[in-house]
Formats: structure tokens, C-alpha cells, sequence
């Protein structure tokens, strides 16, 4: 008959093992920038220019200092964008390009991006590891 520290052992031991492999239901993995088909030193260009940093703070842009919007740091880690969409190149480029078209009641207003500017943008918050 086992003893009551051997169960608490048991116990232990398979919790740590579920814990461990427990991922939330999404792959942990950290976005490219090679997909986005753009350029992150455009990307930065153009964050400046439409002053991303009136809203967001990005690591990287010089008085990039906003709260309205969420943070942009470690962007490449995360798991959704928008706060619905899977973090995926394409998502982002299509949420900085018209982002009312994902998610209609969204605070994120449309810039007017190009598809090429949204890709360089995309490039660039990729960089931010």
C-alpha cells in the first residue's frame, strides 16, 4: 500500500508533466520577417511618417511613446493580433492596412497604407524580438 507522500509524489510528478506540456492550444513561434514581403527599414520610415507613436509605443521610434494603443514590443511573440486574429504575416499586414475590415469597432483607425507600406510596417514590428 503506497503511502500518503508517495501520492503526493505521484500527484506531483504528473501535474508538473501536463504543466510542461501544456501550450495553450497555440505552437509558441516567433513571426518572420522574411514572409511579410517587406522591408523593415521602410517599415520604420513609414511607422514614423504616419506616427504609429501617437498611439503605441515601439521599441525603436524615437518618441514612440503612446498609450492609447496597446505596445508594440516583442510583437514577433505573440500569439494574436488585434486581440482575435493568429499573429501571421498576412493577418498583420491586412490589420495595418485596413483594420476595419477585420474587426469593425476597432479604436485602430484606417491610415490609408499602401499593401507595400503595411508589409514594410509588418517587417519592421517583426524585428521587435
Amino acid at each position: 500500500m503506497r503511502t500518503r507522500r508517495q501520492n503526493i509524489s505521484i500527484a506531483l510528478c504528473v501535474a508538473v508533466f501536463v504543466i510542461a506540456g501544456c501550450k495553450g492550444g497555440q505552437e509558441a513561434r516567433i513571426a518572420s520577417v522574411g514572409h511579410t514581403g517587406g522591408s523593415a527599414d521602410r517599415g520604420e520610415a513609414t511607422i514614423v511618417a504616419y506616427q504609429c507613436g501617437k498611439c503605441h509605443t515601439i521599441p525603436g521610434i524615437r518618441s514612440a511613446h503612446g498609450v492609447f494603443g496597446p505596445p508594440l514590443e516583442a510583437l514577433s511573440r505573440r500569439t494574436y493580433i488585434g486581440g482575435n486574429f493568429p499573429n501571421t504575416s498576412e493577418n498583420l499586414v491586412h490589420w495595418i492596412m485596413n483594420p476595419q475590415a477585420m474587426k469593425p469597432r476597432t479604436a485602430m483607425p484606417d491610415l490609408g497604407l499602401s499593401e507595400q507600406q503595411s508589409r514594410d510596417a509588418a517587417a519592421y514590428l517583426y524585428t521587435l524580438k
